[in-house]
């Protein structure tokens, strides 16, 4: 699955109309953008991220990501292999292993 695409988040700031302001966020095009993401969204809202990201991995279900940011929406539009296979790569090739 590409993580290619814009995501769209509603700031639920008002304009003087009661409209909504509707903002972009940046474009995400891999798995590794995609876990930063939901990480500092885990974060900003004081959970443990490590511990809610691996509860995601392994049971597959979104709600362990927080919906803030529209982080749960992303991570869950691409395979959760894919982004184990990050994890993996990741500590691999940063020391956590022999190569």
């Amino acid at each position: 699955m590409d993580f290619s695409f814009n995501l769209w988040y509603i700031d639920r700031v008002l304009k003087e109309k009661g409209g909504f302001r509707v903002s972009f966020e940046e474009d995400f095009s891999n798995a590794h953008e995609v876990i930063q993401y939901a990480f500092d969204a885990l974060k900003a809202k004081g959970h443990d991220p490590v511990m809610q990201l691996v509860g995601y991995l392994i049971s597959g279900d979104p709600t362990y990501i927080t919906s803030y940011k529209n982080a749960r929406s992303l991570i869950s539009r691409g395979e959760r292999d894919e982004l184990l296979e990050e994890f993996v790569r990741y500590y691999v090739e940063n020391g956590g292993l022999e190569k």
